[in-house]
């Protein structure tokens, strides 16, 4: 078998393979016997015919046909190995020419490939602030209007009070019946069906409507508006005030477990600090890894992306099912089509995800960040945890033990991805700060031992079912001339 390899600008492979003729006329025979096996040919029990009678019945174009498929299947991962390919999805047969010497023609995705650049270089503050006293109260009022109690009065709506309202629109998602709206003063991001609602209804009195528009932003909370412009109309059923509890140590033991209003304080200024901090975070490292981007160079094929972009799909697919809405709909809604969508948004999406999630695997890669078995044990734990309080349930899954093993293994691979993602995140704060000085040449310390499915590529585990050697030939470019 004759090769000959070259690299294409798109981060594939094209391999031009020459098969020998005796390989070539031994895969006609076994294909003239495949075909035979089929049918009945007149005069010969099934399988028996003689190789000339079998061509002579089927035609000499079908055993061909048949014995190109039997060698690519062959061939292909054959080439992969002598040509030192690592595909990243399965490769497609572009052509087959010739008839006793065939050529066939493949075009190979290859695995992604990142040159960092000077990234120890890069520097960037790291300036982190504890929410201040302010939130602490913010959150302690939220807390007190959960438990507060209320009564129907007879006067216009007011700051603080609770109100029942009816909502009309064209647009179905923001219809309501009977929801309770609390009318806050300062603008709550999370209200719906936007920030600012409430302040709309100081001054309306029972029975009192209200027409609204409102422009929703690109990212919008109600995925299915966002970018649009909606008209509505919101009628007042009831006007009731609300009576605040107590702020004492009585409060906060019917809030919870806690012995006193400090120990409430104490877990509630715990909880909106990681909350800041996690939002913080999200910032900080999404600027981090994007400067690094500007000195990288990347290299990916196409298809690498494609899968990419259909994981943001599928998870708008989720989200939108969240609100009981599906893509058909939301297609209809944004006044776009499926091929739109994809090309104009989740691509973007997808690429800015693909590589910055490749940033990372290389950064790890190159700090030789690794991870032990005691923290993917605790990790593991701790996700695991997590997703028995969104309702996860071991002994209800089906396939009994072999079931739980395939969900504890992907448990795993998401734990290792996690920590190892961390892990790399905190490296380069490192860095970025001026924390960290790496070790000199030849004096690094030793590599913690790896666990097992912790890899470098995390974003890629879900994939790796497509680097195995295949080749697609349904739809490939297929010529075959005959001499």
């Amino acid at each position: 078998m004759k090769l000959e390899k070259s690299i294409l600008e798109d981060h594939q492979a094209q391999v031009v393979v020459e098969v020998d003729p005796d390989r070539v006329q031994a895969a006609r025979r076994r294909a003239a016997r495949k075909l035979a096996s089929r049918g009945k040919i007149p005069g010969f029990r099934p399988g028996k015919a003689p190789y000339d009678v079998i061509v002579r019945y089927y035609g000499d174009a079908a055993v061909y046909e048949q014995a190109v498929d039997l060698l690519v299947d062959e061939v292909y991962p054959e080439m992969l190995k002598e040509a030192g390919i690592e595909p990243s999805a399965p490769g497609s047969l572009e052509k087959v020419e010739g008839d006793e010497t065939p050529t066939f023609t493949f075009k190979v995705p290859l695995s992604p490939e990142v040159t960092l650049g000077d990234y120890r270089s890069i520097h960037a503050a790291y300036e982190f602030q504890t929410p201040g006293p302010e939130r602490l109260e913010e959150a302690l009022n939220e807390l007190r209007q959960v438990y507060a109690t209320t009564a129907t009065v007879e006067r216009p709506a007011a700051d603080g009070d609770y109100v029942i309202i009816d909502i009309k629109s064209e647009n179905k998602e923001l219809n309501r019946v009977d929801l309770p709206i609390m009318i806050r003063t300062a603008e709550q991001r999370e209200e719906f069906p936007f920030p600012g609602f409430s302040r709309e209804l100081v001054g309306l009195n029972s029975g009192d409507s209200k027409s609204l528009h409102h422009d929703f932003p690109e990212d919008a909370p109600l995925t299915a508006l966002a970018g649009k412009a909606a008209d509505l109309e919101a009628t007042v059923k009831t006007v009731r005030s609300v009576t605040l509890p107590p702020l004492n140590d009585e409060f906060a033991k019917l809030v919870g477990k806690y012995e006193s209003l400090d120990a409430l304080k104490a877990a509630l200024a715990k909880e909106i600090e990681g909350r800041a901090r996690s939002d913080y975070d999200d910032t900080y490292y999404a600027a981090l890894v994007d400067q690094l981007r500007i000195g990288a160079v990347i290299k990916y094929a196409p298809q690498t992306l494609e899968h990419e972009a259909e994981h943001v799909v599928n998870d708008m697919r989720r989200r939108l099912a969240q609100q009981g809405l599906d893509l058909e709909t939301y297609y209809k809604m944004r006044n776009t089509s499926a091929a739109q969508f994809l090309e104009e948004e989740a691509r973007p999406v997808a690429k800015k995800r693909l590589e910055r999630s490749l940033i990372l695997d290389e950064v790890a890669r190159a700090e030789k960040i690794e991870v032990d078995n005691e923290a993917l044990d605790e990790e593991f734990s701790s996700t695991l945890l997590d997703l028995q309080g969104q309702g996860l349930n071991l002994n209800s899954i089906r396939g009994g033990k072999q079931g739980q093993q395939k969900v504890a293994e992907a448990v795993a691979v998401q734990s290792a991805s996690r920590l190892l993602t961390r892990r790399t995140l905190e490296r380069l704060r490192a860095i970025a700060t001026g924390e960290h000085v790496p070790a000199a040449e030849g004096s690094e310390k030793t590599e913690p031992l790896k666990a097992k499915g912790a890899g470098r590529k995390p974003f890629s585990k879900a994939a790796r079912k497509s680097t195995s050697p295949r080749v697609a030939k349904t739809g490939a470019k297929k010529t075959i001339s005959k001499k």
